[in-house]
């Protein structure tokens, strides 16, 4: 515990800084992220990011998250970021070609999966951000997923008794989910007092609580994902890069389902 507690802060420390600062150092530091999320689960399949569809797979993710117009503002208007990761798509499948057919379709759907996965979910994250003084919806989503892991864990480890998924995750519970939405729920009314939801969210207050519930439900089934894959994979943690927490990818993988979300839903 002392030690996630010190990688916590020390993490922090370095971070929300970061995200305050926004613009290009938070943008690369995401891309950092991104690639490292994408290493992860290479390594977690017995794969290696420094080969052709591992430097691939990450080039694919890294596309799909950087701004167009500030990152690739020298290729034709008519490019967008989907039509550069569909580039490393392309380039993956050439490889059945160049392999002699000992590269499969298949094989070529792992790395695809993932630049899809880690790169549409980081690209979130950086339009949560926005541009300037834009915090509300990063501090909203931030504050959702942050809420419903502290609260599923206290009230988890207090009260917990019967088990939400335990071929895949043992030491969840039903109760702990539920106290994490309502945790949720508590931090998403702070927000909407501090930042009233009609000149805030593109939605009143009372949808605002609904679609509270949904995201921390969201964040708990990205957890849940992400441990199907450890489990998948024989691993017990997705790295270790984080001492006491493992890797990036156990650090966001709820925020890699929040936010897309958040997105599609309208909320920025």
């Amino acid at each position: 515990m002392k030690q996630r507690v010190i990688t916590a802060v020390v993490a922090l420390a370095l971070f929300i800084p970061i995200v305050w600062y926004g613009g290009w150092a938070f943008e690369l530091t995401v891309a950092f992220l991104a690639v490292i999320g994408v290493h992860e689960l290479f390594k977690m399949n017995g794969l290696r990011l420094m080969s052709m569809e591992g430097v691939l797979s990450a080039a694919g993710a890294v596309a799909l998250l950087l701004p167009r117009e500030k990152w690739f503002f020298f290729l034709p208007r008519s490019m967008s970021n989907f039509h550069l990761f569909y580039l490393t798509v392309l380039l993956l499948l050439c490889m059945a070609v160049f392999s002699k057919n000992t590269y499969t379709f298949e094989n070529a759907a792992f790395p695809v999966l993932v630049s899809l996965y880690v790169g549409v979910g980081f690209q979130s994250f950086v339009a949560a951000r926005g541009n300037g003084s834009e915090f509300l919806y990063i501090i909203y989503g931030l504050a959702v997923v942050w809420a419903t892991d502290i609260g599923a864990y206290m009230i988890g480890r207090k009260i917990g008794k019967h088990k939400l998924a335990p071929h895949i995750s043992p030491n969840k519970t039903v109760e702990g989910s539920v106290g994490g939405v309502i945790c949720a729920v508590a931090a998403a009314c702070l927000i909407i007092f501090v930042y009233p939801s009609e000149t805030g969210f593109n939605y009143p207050w009372t949808i605002m609580l609904v679609v509270t519930v949904i995201m921390s439900l969201a964040g708990q089934m990205g957890d849940l994902v992400e441990s199907a894959f450890k489990r998948h994979f024989g691993v017990k943690d997705s790295g270790n890069i984080l001492p006491g927490h493992g890797g990036i990818l156990d650090r966001f993988d709820s925020l890699l389902f929040v936010f897309p979300l958040m997105s599609f839903l309208g909320i920025f």
